[in-house]
């Protein structure tokens, strides 16, 4: 590592005030060890994988994202097939990835263990989907998408709740969707080994980690970064019962063992609206970022990113 940007959010995670003097104890950290360092406040969600871009044009070799694991997302899009390496300093709300890397979660540690850390190219996701505007997009992600209600939690959350009161605001409104979200059910298609088959869910998870952290821990088990597929949970179910019972065994890291729930590994997935209920909106986000609705497909993109972790 010679030089190094930091990419930081200036709003992210619940110390605002705070976010420039943790940002700068972490480059000290680096510039300490003869690593030139450049530190720069992202502009939008939209702008930041520019940002990156533009850093690994002027000659940085590392890309460190400050932040929580809306920052990492913006970053990547920037980053996906450079040689550059992409670093973490979490200073989010739920700092998801963070969390998988076993990564010191205060800024100063983080960058200590940077300089001790391995770059090693890893798969990266990547979904299609429909934005609010109508038109096609798409976007690339580490930790995992959502279609379904888990999307229409980050559709619904205040951001200002969000900011104010970190994960609690999340808690908060998962537990009144889950009382009140119809769980509507919409067509999937799943590929693995050339292999297709249909089912219809009321929530699809797509996860690349193992370990989330808080009450999430296990998400998905079998999900990992050195996987080139990705890990699914297929809720075939409606019932909220099971829905909780499934969020508790991640909890206490116990093994799934009941019905209407089911884990999978596919290549390729594909979600529709409901032809019965072509009104709906069936809402899509990923890493913790609403980013619109179905239809959507998700894929894998090996070897694309160089991650810094230990």
């Amino acid at each position: 590592m010679r030089k190094a940007a930091f990419l930081y959010n200036p709003l992210s995670g619940g110390r605002r005030e705070r976010r420039l003097a943790d940002v700068e104890a972490a480059a000290q950290v680096l510039r300490s060890a003869g690593v030139e360092v450049v530190a720069t406040p992202t502009r939008s969600a939209a702008e930041t994988g520019g940002q990156a871009r533009e850093a690994i044009a002027e000659g940085c070799d590392t890309i460190f994202a400050c932040g929580g694991d809306g920052t990492v997302h913006d970053v990547l899009q920037g980053m996906v097939g450079s040689r550059a390496a992409l670093g973490i300093i979490p200073l989010g709300t739920a700092n998801a990835l963070a969390h998988d890397l076993e990564l010191p979660l205060s800024p100063v540690p983080a960058a200590r263990a940077a300089l001790r850390a391995k770059a090693r190219r890893i798969a990266v996701g990547r979904v299609e989907y429909r934005d609010f505007s109508g038109n096609r997009n798409s976007r690339y992600f580490t930790v995992a998408v959502g279609v379904g209600v888990d999307a229409h939690l980050f559709y619904k959350l205040n951001p200002q709740a969000k900011s104010r009161l970190g994960m609690a605001a999340y808690y908060a409104k998962a537990t009144g969707l889950w009382l009140t979200h119809p769980l509507e059910k919409f067509p999937v298609e799943v590929w693995s080994g050339g292999v297709v088959r249909q089912a219809s869910v009321s929530q699809l998870l797509a996860v690349r980690i193992r370990t989330f952290g808080g009450v999430l821990r296990e998400l998905a088990p079998g999900a990992s970064l050195k996987r080139t597929d990705l890990r699914l949970v297929l809720f075939h179910t409606r019932s909220r019962i099971t829905y909780l019972r499934y969020i508790i065994r991640g909890l206490l890291a116990t093994t799934w063992s009941g019905t209407g729930i089911e884990l999978a590994d596919g290549d390729r997935v594909t979600c529709r609206t409901p032809e019965s209920q072509p009104e709906s909106r069936i809402f899509v986000e990923a890493d913790g970022e609403l980013l619109g609705t179905v239809p959507a497909e998700i894929t894998m993109i090996p070897d694309a990113v160089m991650l810094l972790a230990p």
